[in-house]
């Protein structure tokens, strides 16, 4: 893991991200960012181990919680703030509210096109709620449309997610055109727009 950061307002966007080269998401808001960037997500950002779900991707290795400590030592993130948003895309979306169980550090939460099928994971927030006091979650139409068992299954999960980050605090789930790839960069900033009134 390493991260970079970008100065901005006194509000803190935690990017988790594969890429700190993300210069339209960075030039779209006043923010400050702090990307934290993972080359390995099936071991940095899975809450806990899971065997592989597609063909060539590897197992999950579960290592969220050294992924986490880490970042939560992290003198920018530490910084008095005004807001502190966490937020991600495909499994980071995943790790940023496995983050929001684990730390009431984070003001809102964004799980952009997450992984919510992870097995285990939407049983688990029922029993660790998040911590945090606003969350944004979204999907593509078409995600559900996979012939892989679990990934079939992300609509679902996140509906009932959904509905359970609703009894606590103000959520949104928004649904997107397309496929799992389709316009990444875009739904992140419909995300931090959201998160932004």
């Amino acid at each position: 893991m390493k991260t970079f950061y970008k100065k901005g307002d006194q509000t803190l966007v935690i990017l988790i991200t594969g890429n700190e080269e993300n210069t339209e998401l960075y030039q779209a808001f006043p923010y400050s960012f702090l990307a934290v960037c993972s080359e390995d997500w099936n071991r940095e950002l899975s809450p806990w181990p899971a065997a592989q779900v597609l063909k060539g991707g590897g197992d999950f290795q579960g290592e969220a919680d050294q992924t986490l400590s880490a970042l939560l030592q992290d003198p920018i993130l530490l910084q008095p703030w005004q807001r502190r948003i966490i937020c991600g895309y495909s499994l980071a979306g995943l790790f940023a509210m496995y983050a929001c169980t684990n730390t009431d550090l984070f003001d809102a939460c964004a799980s952009v096109s997450g992984s919510l099928w992870y097995p285990g994971f939407s049983a688990y927030l029922k029993e660790h709620p998040m911590h945090c006091r606003q969350a944004y979650l979204s999907l593509g139409n078409l995600e559900k449309n996979s012939r892989q068992p679990l990934l079939h299954t992300v609509e679902e999960r996140t509906e009932e997610i959904y509905q359970e980050l609703s009894l606590h605090f103000p959520t949104i789930f928004e649904m997107n055109e397309g496929n799992h790839f389709k316009d990444p960069n875009g739904r992140m900033i419909k995300a931090l727009q959201y998160l932004s009134k």
